[in-house]
């Protein structure tokens, strides 16, 4: 029976998946480094601490690759639906049908990637479906707010080559509805079946969700792909209503122009995001999903009162 303990016990490492409590810790610092299998102190409990994907830890070893975590380090980002630490880039994953672009749901995630105070790359997928152009306009959009957008075509392969260059030194979130195709553009990032590939159901269009836990996936030293169960329960509560606004690009530097301090960019009339639309330098379309965000965040927020 052998022991890997080193320094005392010691080492450090990052969770890279958690089944029923049972948890992967890939240690770190290693030319070849383990992957063990762990459990978490039972103080972790008392103390409602829960590790999570993307933790990086303190952990001590038993035996046969079998450890326990005795510490949860620092965390610098923290997502908590789907439970994920630590992650410096978030991948919103479109695509061009079956299902079709949901444009509300990632202004939502754009702003929660702004609120964190992350990186985020949008990724046009299945871009050989695109009959109506679609892609065309979504890119004159958000290009022109600064983010950057990558076509792909996941069965094929093409465009991940620029998408894998975009995701190095990164722990990075795949996100996007079910369906679009991340666990095809994953597995072909790593040119293997890294993950299950989902099918679209005939009858209603939308993607069955093929992913049930989050895997934390190394593509080389320093590089990560978090796989999520397709962001189904995917939240941005701890924005307020108030400050949304602060977290669209666009709108940030226009708040200033509002002559009411404290303006919701709804009903007032000399309010600076407003004045930007008529002028051409916001999109009219993205304020309107704006306005659908805000509502949604209003009514959850009259609830918990």
């Amino acid at each position: 029976m052998r022991s890997l303990s080193i320094n005392g016990g010691k080492m450090k490492g990052i969770i890279t998946g958690n089944i029923s409590n049972l948890y992967q810790v890939k240690e770190i610092n290693k030319n070849l480094p383990i992957v063990y299998e762990a459990t978490a102190r039972g103080r972790f409990k008392k103390e409602e601490i829960t590790p999570v994907v993307g933790d990086f830890v303190e952990f001590e070893t038993i035996e046969n690759d079998k450890a326990v975590i005795n510490k949860i380090l620092e965390r610098k980002v923290y997502i908590k639906r789907p439970k994920l630490a630590n992650i410096t880039q978030l991948v919103f994953v479109i695509s061009s049908k079956e299902p079709k672009p949901d444009l509300l749901m990632l202004d939502k995630q754009l702003a929660f990637a702004e609120y964190l105070g992350i990186s985020s790359i949008i990724v046009l997928n299945k871009a050989d479906l695109d009959n109506k152009e679609e892609f065309k306009q979504i890119k004159e959009v958000y290009e022109k707010i600064g983010y950057a957008i990558i076509e792909t075509e996941a069965k094929n392969g093409k465009g991940i080559e620029k998408l894998l260059q975009a995701l190095k030194n990164n722990i990075n979130a795949f996100s996007g509805n079910s369906g679009v195709g991340k666990s095809t553009l994953i597995n072909s990032i790593f040119k293997q079946n890294m993950t299950a590939e989902g099918e679209i159901s005939k009858r209603n269009k939308r993607g069955k969700n093929t992913t049930t836990s989050i895997t934390l996936y190394e593509i080389d030293k320093n590089t990560y792909i978090a796989d999520t169960p397709g962001f189904s329960t995917f939240s941005i509560d701890e924005i307020s209503s108030k400050n949304l606004a602060n977290y669209f690009r666009e709108f940030k530097d226009k708040i200033k122009d509002c002559e009411f301090v404290g303006c919701s960019h709804i009903k007032e009339e000399n309010c600076g995001i407003k004045k930007a639309i008529q002028q051409g330098k916001i999109d009219v379309s993205r304020y309107e999903r704006f306005c659908k965000i805000i509502q949604e965040l209003r009514q959850k927020e009259e609830k918990k009162w």
